[in-house]
């Protein structure tokens, strides 16, 4: 019995199956928080390393070595 409520016959299944839910659904959560830290933490690397983000630049642009020339773009995240 939940809270005072009577879930019939199949209040067993019905207590696991809101449990599992509330499990998956953290275990997103976390996943996200823990993928956007590993996401700051390597875009921080790169801004450090001196690595920008080329969108906007014109065809003048000057073209760092190791990167193709030409109008090459670096797709969206």
């Amino acid at each position: 019995m939940v809270l005072g409520m009577d879930l019939g016959p199949h209040s067993g299944f019905i207590e696991i199956a809101y449990g599992l839910a509330i499990l998956v659904v953290g275990g997103l959560i976390a996943w996200v928080v823990l993928d956007h830290r590993r996401q700051s933490r390597s875009l921080a690397d790169l801004e450090a390393r001196g690595v920008t983000r080329r969108s906007g630049l014109g065809p003048s642009a000057k073209v760092e070595p190791g990167f193709p020339s030409g109008n090459a773009t670096i797709p969206p995240p």
